[in-house]
């Protein structure tokens, strides 16, 4: 079983940046792709980001294209979340999930394992 823990999140002005961090309990054969997920309040959980270390790819909402940037620590076992130019919309409780992915990374039914999650608070 592999058990997922993440931090970085916070309270941070309209415009400021966070780093994300998830970290796997374990390496194992059972991973291949990591991906965030967030869910504002009264909103249903919706996809963010993606990394796939099978195929070297990496994927991005809409949303946040060219703002948020999804990398992995290989050493650590660890993917971060590097959110920079943060918006009021982007508050939200964030959670990072992993499993044996190789197409389709947005679709939240691949992910076998999820985080408890970590809230980022945007204000003006």
């Amino acid at each position: 079983q592999v058990s997922l823990v993440e931090s970085g999140g916070g309270l941070v002005q309209a415009g400021g940046s966070l780093r994300l961090s998830c970290a796997a309990s374990t390496h194992t054969s059972d991973i291949t792709t990591v991906g965030w997920f967030r869910q504002a309040p009264g909103k249903e959980r919706e996809f963010v980001a993606a990394i796939n270390w099978d195929y070297d790819k990496t994927a991005y909402a809409d949303s946040v294209q060219g703002r948020f940037t999804i990398s992995r620590d290989h050493a650590k076992t660890t993917v971060y979340l590097q959110m920079n130019s943060l918006k009021l919309h982007d508050t939200a409780l964030y959670y990072c999930a992993a499993g044996r992915i190789h197409t389709d990374f947005t679709t939240q039914l691949w992910y076998r394992y999820w985080g408890q999650g970590t809230q980022v608070t945007v204000s003006s």
